[in-house]
């Protein structure tokens, strides 16, 4: 087993926990398995006929796996939460825990290509079976996408100039190194370059990996294999991912929308919020894990 301190430092941990309300014979869904510390935790808290099925897209992560029959290791996304729990013959579930953030691990691993750190190649691929690296959007995405890329899932304000910079430089050579992305974008950075760069790189692994897709299929199929009772907790990363979910929790859908049905009543929304704001990490947290900084926690309850 590799040292879990360095694969990841589980993000609010006691905060995380309390939310779950775990109940010692329950069913437990881990999301975003890891470096395992959010799982041990809850494991801490079940009884023997407790049960966790933990889901990891990253196969490097199994390698954290506790010995312990109570666990289900499932190498896949967790946008197929319903397909897997079905094929594991679990009904029901009492609790779902999901940590958006990228782990210690990825981001300093320089052949994941996740970190402005590291010289690497341009991959950005969670799921190393994803055809499509951080490259092949750089070097194959139309100006106007580029444009529209970085504007929505970067927030970066300069988008378009960005976007046009990308165009002129892939024509002289294809982006597949950080180097190569960093020296693009070096001229042209807004404010603490650090910061922008972040933002671009951001766009990019949303895009590779589908994440806001993906988190939008979870939360919808929570709703269905949640006990009644039963609570999800998110912890996200960045305004975008957060949006989503504060919307799904108090409309029951991401565009923060309230539907209707064929005869104009108002949809149920099966889901409640626990609390109206998110929980945010201690000053002591943050010390101890500057990554933790950025980090939200919503809860919501099945009714």
């Amino acid at each position: 087993m590799s040292d879990k301190s360095i694969y990841h430092l589980p993000v609010m941990l006691s905060e995380v926990i309390e939310a779950l309300q775990i109940k010692s014979d329950g069913v437990y869904v881990d999301a975003t398995f890891g470096g395992g510390g959010h799982s041990a935790a809850i494991l801490k808290r079940l009884g023997k006929e407790g049960r966790l099925v933990a889901f990891d897209q990253d196969k490097d992560a199994r390698q954290n796996l506790p010995d312990d029959p109570r666990v289900v290791f499932v190498a896949a996304n967790f946008r197929h939460l319903s397909r897997f729990l079905r094929l594991h013959k679990v009904d029901k579930v009492d609790g779902i825990l999901a940590d958006l953030g990228v782990s210690s691990f990825q981001l300093d691993t320089a052949s994941r290509g996740f970190s402005t750190r590291f010289e690497g190649p341009l991959n950005m691929r969670m799921d190393h079976s994803r055809q499509h690296t951080a490259a092949d959007v750089l070097n194959n995405f139309s100006k106007d996408e580029l444009q529209k890329l970085f504007q929505e899932y970067g927030e970066v304000t300069n988008a378009r100039t960005l976007a046009g910079v990308i165009e002129e430089e892939r024509r002289l050579k294809r982006f597949e190194l950080i180097s190569d992305l960093i020296a693009a974008l070096r001229p042209i950075a807004k404010g603490n370059p650090q910061r922008y760069f972040a933002q671009v790189f951001q766009a990019l692994r949303i895009q590779v990996n589908d994440e806001l897709g993906a988190l939008e299929e979870l939360l919808k199929q929570s709703v269905d294999v949640l006990n009644v009772g039963g609570r999800v907790a998110i912890l996200t990363f960045h305004s975008l991912e957060d949006r989503i979910v504060k919307n799904f929790f108090k409309y029951g859908n991401a565009e923060g929308e309230r539907r209707t049905d064929d005869f104009g009543n108002v949809l149920e929304v099966k889901l409640s919020a626990v609390t109206r704001k998110p929980t945010l990490p201690s000053p002591g947290e943050i010390r101890k894990n500057p990554r933790a900084r950025s980090a939200k926690l919503r809860v919501a309850e099945k009714i």
